[in-house]
């Protein structure tokens, strides 16, 4: 047995990130008072160009709880001096780059990530967009509709109802205690009058931050930038009130009931903001307490008592103060046990409960999120906006790191005692109705190439390395076919359950021991499954290279099956397809393919149902596991930094363990939707969700790649059908297409959520867009899409963890391993003609599955 010790030295570890901390960043301050800041990095050709406008819900002033800020972030788009609002989205698509925009409590940053020819493109758009927009008066009720859409949205998502349940009730004074979004009846009474005053105050260069993270010459782009940001005029800018948060003095708790299956909990303990000096050790409590699945909390109310389906932890430190925040996940007559113990836990926990080896990985998992954040162009720039704008320091991470290298075992238990107060204690909870009538009151970088070298072993097993070494970062990726056409009838979800079990208990190690030593390593290991596939994925720095082997090894070959363990992730399961049927759209999905594909494999989702999932036994897990993970069906991936060498010589005397087999049959005839025609499916909540499904072609097929540019041409902010139906008409929040995907068959299916008196004019707007590309799209419109999917395809394989996804994923299925190769070209072969015939044969009236899902009765 290899010996993988936790107590990694700690030089050693400073030693793989100090070249980062040493990259240089360039800041300075335009005249007009802007802050740039330049981080140039020519590993990968994108750049992504960022402007954070240092105004959220929390400066509203005048206007709290309106969610004005929102309201202009949506506004941004509409319309300048320069440019009509969809212009803006097109220039921006043509380049092949992709817009977007967020507001949170103190900030408000809009972003296009580009290939890095064409940067200057985005900067010209976003000192436009943020310093010269007009505010069209047709266009504030249409988007006042969307927003209402969107605050609908979140009325009906569970969590987010919780959420802002927590901030209402643990903030009484701070501005925190306000949705970002706005309440909605103050929202309406927003007036494009004072969409236009606060954008005028706020929106100034001395209370903005320009980054730009990329490919690019500094010295070239500080030219750009006084070029397209210098004319921009400095004005006055008045200091807004921040009421001061008093000590909370006495626990607080609300809890709400609706229409939902499985209780939510979220728990917060006041605690000081990000300056303060306790923080760091706060931020290492939260990740021993609940961080992964070695984590103490998880470890206690999950796998030991199983009173949680999941349970996390977390230390939100914005300002001056800031929340420690505990949720939980768990079946209803659960709930007042798990917060029961839960808090007898926490008050027994003494310090030598903190061991060194929790410390260690608590700072080894900080590590290795300070490489993550630097994996992509828009990761590092947004990594230096928050230093810039919320902490107020670039040399953050530097500081911070170095404090938590000094954090011991004393630290944490003394910040539990300090600061984990149960008379400072809010908590929230989300419960079933039912509950309510039960009385149930609950309380120097390289270009690194983006081939994978394939090795076909004789047994079929596939080995694919590609050697990327720009960061201490590497990627194991692990995929096998499976899948419903794989699963015996009546046993879906039975991938999905194997795939989980194969990363818990081993012959070796329990499942602590497990997720101990990955997260110890400051790594992670998560499974996957789908319609096709399962697997798993392992990362970790270089050094722990032999360790994530013998994980992988030990998953493979010797997983262990325990009883009590599979019950357990069983329940979590069932759990988890209880909290997805509480969300309308997910609901919606899973009854749009039982009416589609009937008694089809695909006709239950991947993870299967209530009452498939309930028939499983660790029985049928085993056998499964030995019809699938045989000799020609295992492909390992990995992408980062190793030696091709040594690497590939040890994953092939892993395979070649393996046997050689051959997988059952797995092809199920599929001809026509099952039940086409009008379906209507009732569900209380405030929106209803409209889908159309069609009949499309599988991965293999041939036009498979004309159904790639058909979904990306309803899809997206710069789309005909999203231009028209939410921006022209104000109908929905949201509409696009998506893709059920299978080898030799697929569902292709519009949707859109929209208000319960409206889903027939959206019904209208979908049949009107199908007969728009059966008569023929613009040969411009095209060009648009392929522009968008081609850069796309280009921003996906930043990272290891998606060059290895997407490579192991085709060599099982098949197909080409670097197809990203002939991509661009396959894309360009798509004609207006090619598209317009893939209309006609698809898009047919009788094979249409018609589903609106709401409150209508």
């Amino acid at each position: 047995m290899i010996d993988f010790p936790n107590n990694r030295s700690l030089d050693a570890s400073q030693a793989l990130i100090a070249p980062l901390m040493k990259e240089p960043v360039d800041r300075y301050v335009l005249d007009n008072g802007l802050t740039v800041l330049l981080k140039p990095d020519r590993s990968s050709p994108v750049c992504s160009v960022q402007v954070w406008v240092k105004t959220g819900s929390m400066h509203e002033d005048s206007h709290l709880g309106s969610g004005i800020s929102h309201f202009v972030e949506h506004m941004l788009f509409k319309g300048t001096g320069k440019r009509p609002g969809k212009e803006i989205a097109r220039v921006v698509h043509e380049s092949g780059g992709y817009i977007n925009a967020y507001t949170t409590f103190d900030r408000t940053v809009y972003y296009i990530d580009m290939p890095a020819e064409n940067a200057e493109v985005a900067l010209d758009v976003l000192g436009d967009s943020v310093f010269g927009s007009v505010f069209p008066a047709e266009e504030v009720d249409k988007e006042r509709e969307v927003i209402n859409r969107e605050i609908a949205m979140g009325e009906d998502d569970p969590d987010s109802k919780l959420m802002h349940s927590l901030f209402e009730t643990a903030f009484n004074k701070h501005t925190y205690r306000y949705p970002i979004i706005g309440y909605k009846d103050v929202f309406n009474r927003i007036s494009r009058e004072d969409l236009v005053g606060y954008y005028e105050e706020r929106y100034v260069p001395n209370n903005a931050v320009l980054v730009i993270a990329g490919d690019f010459a500094a010295a070239d782009m500080r030219g750009a930038v006084e070029k397209h940001f210098s004319a921009y005029q400095r004005r006055s800018l008045a200091p807004v009130y921040l009421p001061e948060e008093p000590l909370q003095l006495s626990e607080r708790r609300q809890d709400l009931y609706e229409d939902v299956q499985i209780s939510r909990v979220a728990m917060g303990f006041q605690v000081p903001g990000l300056t303060h000096a306790d923080t760091p050790a706060l931020d290492a409590l939260a990740l021993a307490l609940g961080s992964g699945d070695s984590a103490l909390l998880y470890q206690r109310l999950r796998e030991e008592t199983q009173l949680v389906h999941h349970v996390d932890v977390s230390n939100w430190t914005p300002g001056s103060v800031g929340v420690f925040y505990i949720s939980m996940l768990c079946d209803p007559d659960k709930l007042q046990p798990a917060l029961d113990e839960m808090r007898s836990y926490i008050e027994s926990l003494t310090e030598s409960d903190f061991s060194q080896k929790i410390v260690e990985k608590v700072r080894r998992q900080l590590l290795v999120n300070e490489v993550n954040s630097r994996k992509t162009a828009s990761g590092q720039a947004s990594r230096l906006g928050t230093a810039e704008v919320v902490v107020g320091d670039i040399g953050y991470a530097r500081n911070y790191l170095n404090q938590i290298t000094q954090v011991t075992s004393a630290d944490l238990k003394r910040a539990l005692d300090t600061w984990i107060r149960w008379d400072r204690l809010t908590t929230v909870t989300l419960n079933p109705k039912d509950e309510l009538e039960k009385g149930t009151v609950v309380e120097d970088q390289e270009k690194a190439t983006l081939d994978f070298q394939e090795t076909i072993l004789p047994n079929g097993c596939k080995i694919l390395l590609r050697e990327n070494r720009r960061l201490p970062n590497l990627h194991f990726r692990v995929a096998l076919q499976a899948g419903s056409l794989f699963e015996p009838e009546g046993k879906h979800g039975l991938t999905a359950l194997l795939s989980t079990m194969m990363t818990k208990d081993t012959a070796k190690r329990s499942a602590l021991e497990v997720a101990e030593d990955i997260e110890g390593a400051g790594g992670s290991f998560y499974e996957f499954s789908g319609n096709n596939s399962l697997g798993f994925a392992l990362e970790v720095l270089p050094s722990d290279t032999d360790m994530a082997i013998d994980l992988l090894e030990e998953a493979l070959f010797r997983p262990s099956f325990k009883d009590e363990v599979f019950e357990i992730e069983k329940e979590s399961h069932i759990a988890g397809i209880k909290e997805n049927l509480d969300d309308i759209v997910t609901a919606g999905r899973r009854t749009l393919r039982k009416k589609f594909f009937g008694k089809h494999p695909f006709g239950i989702s991947g993870s299967g149902d209530l009452e498939t999932v309930e028939s499983i036994t660790l029985a049928d897990v085993i056998g499964f596991w030995k019809q699938i993970v045989v000799g020609g069906n295992v492909t390992i991936g990995v992408s980062g930094q190793f030696d091709s060498k040594e690497l590939r010589a040890k994953l092939e005397a892993l395979l070649n363990k393996f046997a050689p087999a051959k997988l059952p049959e797995r092809k199920v005839a599929f001809d026509k939707p099952v039940e086409p025609g009008v379906h209507r499916e009732k569900m209380d909540r405030q929106q209803a969700i409209v889908f159309h499904a069609y009949p499309a072609p599988g991965l293999k097929a041939e036009d498979y790649f004309v159904s790639e540019v058909a979904d990306e041409l309803f899809s997206g902010m710069s789309s005909e059908l999203f231009d028209r139906v939410r921006e022209k008409l104000s109908l929905a929040y949201f509409v696009r297409s998506a893709r059920l995907v299978g080898l030799d068959t697929s569902m292709f299916y519009f949707y859109a959520g929209t208000s319960p008196e409206r889903f027939e004019e959206v019904i209208v707007e979908l049949d009107r867009e199908t007969r728009r590309v059966m008569d023929g799209v613009d040969e411009d419109e095209l060009a648009r899409c392929k522009k968008r999917l081609k850069a796309a395809k280009r921003m996906s394989m930043q990272t290891n963890s998606s060059c290895a996804s997407q490579a192991v994923l085709n060599a099982t299925y098949g197909l080409p391993v670097n197809e990203w190769r002939f991509y661009d070209q396959k894309i360009d072969e798509v004609s207006v003609e090619s598209l317009r015939d893939f209309a006609k044969k698809y898009f047919v009236e009788a094979n249409r599955v018609e589903l609106v899902i709401g409150p209508m009765a």
